[in-house]
């Protein structure tokens, strides 16, 4: 039997017909959770910072057993765990892991940038190259469901990108024998990462910012943990706030929050689609944001009635209607197509669903999206598998200034700077006056120092 989607869901309406609204007042009005930056959860946070700067693998094995269940002494996952795992991966998941493998490294090795050289003068020479980061630590999260797709996602473009040293943290299991799960680890093997930790949560993101001395205790030597330049990876709140707090000590992607989908679409779409996708988004979490965008009440109406009936089927189906009944779900019913992307823009979903007559036009006009998923056939369940793209996406309305995960995330720009004597001389009057507008005379006498001491110097 069926529970009325009346009794089972409120998936609210927002009604923006009519209205002509400011960009604030739309990203006031769509529907969005609450900042989740707490001063309980950060004090929190900053207490296990302090914990593991100070007392390292012993505080690591501390945090294990209370957040984990588990005993550990030290938390790098054996080689030979690694290689069971993927001894023992379903042949299905493991043929499906090495395509999505495959796509996605067409895909990021295709984004590295060229380097670039300019000649501003005669013999004026600046170069950009671009220069991996020397290692990284990429985390993987374990709570509600496994992410061996976040394995692919994150160590994909850093291979890409040609960074030598990659480690990867997952969070222990108790019925794992104190390991992570073995599809995180078998991942892992088939893309080459050997160093793998059992560490969860905020404690992973201070392991690999700080790095862990190595030591001895009673058992004998404790291999210390190298510190990263870059730490990426999705997770919870007390894992986003711990980016957020090292974010200068090592570099971050950004600091994710709950998954988000919207779906701009017209009187033309597929109500049965535009819920299974919602749907698909709200099993993440009892946070999760889905959001549909329309010109059609017609369709809000029918989108309503598929999400009671589907919910209903679905596995998660208690987490699914907690989302969906959120203050961060909910459909917007807007004039026309026009203000829809307006709204879209504003919203700058994390993922957003294009299901529109001319759809492509349509995701073409978009600015603000993390990843833009065009017509009936391309579902985020295609991003977040085996589409090529990244999964690992800004949410929280970020898409308006960042990017998700890609090559130039672990790649940085150095500046090379090559001016023979003449063609410094060519620009020297041109620093005087600009040092001298700048009260930094120093600046300019340090350029005609060199044409000063060289005419010295000379015998002629």
């Amino acid at each position: 039997m069926v529970t009325s989607p009346a009794t089972a869901l409120d998936f609210r309406t927002i009604d923006l017909r009519g209205r002509s609204l400011s960009l604030a007042d739309l990203r006031a009005v769509v529907p969005r959770l609450e900042a989740e930056q707490g001063s309980a959860v950060e004090d929190a946070v900053r207490g296990i910072i302090a914990d593991v700067r100070s007392g390292g693998f012993a505080a690591l094995s501390l945090l294990a057993e209370k957040f984990d269940g588990v005993t550990q002494r030290h938390p790098r996952v054996p080689a030979e765990a690694i290689s069971q795992a993927l001894e023992s991966l379903n042949p299905r998941v493991r043929e499906a892991l090495e395509e999505s493998i495959r796509r996605a490294r067409l895909f990021a090795e295709a984004q590295r940038p060229a380097d670039v050289t300019v000649h501003p003068g005669d013999g004026a020479k600046v170069t950009q190259r671009w220069v991996p980061v020397r290692r990284v630590g990429l985390y993987v999260p374990g709570g509600l469901a496994v992410y061996p797709s976040s394995v692919v996602m994150n160590v994909v473009p850093a291979q890409a990108a040609g960074v030598g040293s990659i480690a990867l943290a997952s969070p222990p299991q108790h019925d794992n024998n104190g390991l992570p799960h073995p599809t995180i680890l078998a991942a892992a093997a088939l893309l080459g990462i050997d160093e793998v930790y059992a560490i969860g949560g905020a404690q992973a993101v201070v392991a690999f910012a700080y790095g862990i001395a190595g030591g001895e205790d009673g058992e004998g030597p404790l291999p210390a943990i190298e510190p990263a330049d870059v730490v990426t990876g999705p997770g919870n709140i007390f894992v986003a706030t711990a980016k957020r707090l090292v974010k200068g000590v090592v570099g971050i992607d950004a600091e994710a929050g709950p998954t988000e989908i919207a779906i701009l679409a017209d009187a033309g779409a597929r109500p049965e689609l535009v819920a299974a996708d919602l749907i698909s988004q709200a099993e993440h979490d009892t946070r999760a944001g889905s959001v549909l965008v329309t010109d059609s009440p017609e369709l809000i109406d029918a989108v309503r009635e598929r999400l009671g009936e589907q919910a209903e089927l679905t596995k998660h189906r208690e987490r699914v209607l907690t989302a969906l009944s959120g203050r961060q779900s909910g459909a917007v019913l807007v004039d026309d197509i026009d203000a829809g992307i307006a709204v879209c823009d504003a919203y700058a979903a994390e993922h957003l669903e294009i299901m529109t007559e001319d759809a492509a036009s349509v995701a073409a006009r978009v600015r603000n999206a993390g990843a833009i998923f065009v017509g009936d056939y391309s579902p985020v369940s295609l991003g977040d598998y085996t589409a090529g793209s990244n999964h690992v996406l800004p949410t929280s309305g970020t898409a308006a200034f960042s990017s998700g995960l890609n090559v130039a995330t672990f790649l940085k720009a150095v500046q090379i700077i090559d001016y023979s004597e003449a063609a410094l001389d060519a620009v020297a009057q041109h620093i005087r006056s600009l040092s001298d507008a700048e009260d930094l005379p120093a600046h300019g006498d340090a350029v005609e120092r060199r044409f000063v001491e060289r005419a010295v110097e000379s015998p002629h």
